[in-house]
């Protein structure tokens, strides 16, 4: 498929996939001290083949590799030197499953790990590795034929999750590590792309912070201008893919939370949807839309005429009730009302597995609800 299709293509995955229960034990047994990094990435190896196999027997229109080596979404971002979340990320992952018996399952919340706490920069930022690079070159060695999906944690995020003010003499400001942030990423970006990436995703769940009542609050207590961090969002996340286009499809994907089916903030797009949705330049916008608390679809009539597709994440990772397809017809008939459909595309709402734990579905429902998008893509555009 070539970048034109993808970037048309009526069906979307956000990246993250329920991980099989034995690969969940084997980064245990790792974390633990009982396994060895060679006999994990082994692991690794394995669980992603047999996953590309089933998406590629779904018929999908690229491919991901579940985020299968990484402790959560997080982990894109890890190896940089000056703020690495990767030992407090294994720290986090240690002390979840603390009370298992030897050999006991992990279960999804037991497992579920993710950095939360600001974190503040020991030095100015340097990349040491690049996390996705090496998840990258795995895929297209085991699927060079088909498109291959890479998903980043976004910038406003990372200096979201930043103790700005503990980050002294090292930087001043938000502005500033925000500007290190960007850089990095940028190069991440360009070496992706280099190695044969087609579809380059930002996770940004920072931007529902700029309507959820609770968040708004923590930033105007630290003296932040919310606007004034929302305009700077977009203009560091656009900063990242500057000069891809044509080279690589471009995404950006925004919710309100997903660890462990739990959602974590609140808020309508209608408060950000000019400067996010009229803003952004990226190619596919995919916005969380399974539930009353993302709102109406009236925010969609600020995108451009011509401008990205926008992705709507109608079918929920966060529980096994599979949607049906004539209910997502109805929802996406309702969306026409406001952004031409053929501008539209379908996905879930979030990945299914933001960290290693998952969601609390069984897998037959994961598979089901992707072939549920696949026939309501086909009854809609054909």
């Amino acid at each position: 498929m070539d970048i034109a299709s993808l970037r048309r293509s009526r069906v979307d995955q956000v990246g993250s996939f329920l991980r099989p229960e034995w690969l969940k034990s084997a980064f245990l047994a790792h974390a633990r001290g009982k396994l060895p990094l060679s006999e994990l990435e082994a692991a690794q190896d394995r669980a992603i083949a047999e996953l590309v196999a089933k998406q590629r027997a779904l018929g999908l229109p690229f491919v991901t590799d579940g985020e299968y080596r990484r402790l959560n979404w997080q982990v894109s971002f890890s190896a940089v030197e000056g703020w690495d979340l990767w030992p407090g990320t294994w720290e986090a992952f240690l002390k979840a499953p603390s009370n298992m018996a030897e050999g006991e399952q992990p279960n999804a919340r037991g497992l579920d790990t993710v950095v939360s706490a600001r974190t503040p920069a020991t030095a100015r930022l340097r990349l040491a590795d690049s996390f996705p690079l090496k998840e990258l070159r795995y895929l297209r060695d085991i699927a060079p034929d088909l498109p291959a999906k890479v998903t980043l944690m976004g910038p406003d995020r990372v200096c979201q999750m930043c103790d700005v003010a503990g980050s002294a003499p090292h930087y001043a400001d938000g502005d500033d590590f925000l500007a290190d942030v960007v850089a990095i990423q940028r190069r991440m970006a360009e070496e992706l792309v280099a190695a044969g990436c087609s579809y380059l995703q930002l996770d940004e769940p920072s931007y529902t912070g700029y309507v959820d009542p609770a968040t708004l609050a923590r930033m105007t207590e630290r003296g932040e201008d919310p606007l004034r961090n929302l305009r700077r969002a977009v203009e560091a996340d656009n900063a990242v893919i500057a000069g891809l286009a044509g080279r690589v499809v471009t995404g950006l994907h925004i919710c309100r939370g997903n660890r462990a089916s739990m959602w974590h903030r609140e808020g309508t797009y209608d408060a950000i949807a000019e400067a996010v949705l009229g803003g952004l330049r990226f190619d596919r916008l995919l916005l969380e839309y399974d539930t009353a608390r993302a709102g109406g679809f009236e925010p969609l009539r600020f995108l451009p005429k011509d401008g990205p597709m926008v992705v709507l994440g109608l079918v929920t990772t966060k529980s096994g009730e599979v949607e049906t397809v004539e209910s997502l017809l109805r929802r996406l008939e309702e969306a026409g009302r406001f952004v031409d459909l053929d501008r539209v595309a379908l996905s879930p709402q979030c990945g299914f597995a933001s960290g290693i734990g998952g969601n609390l579905l069984p897998e037959s429902a994961q598979w089901r609800k992707i072939e549920v998008i696949q026939e309501t893509a086909r009854r809609m555009w054909g």
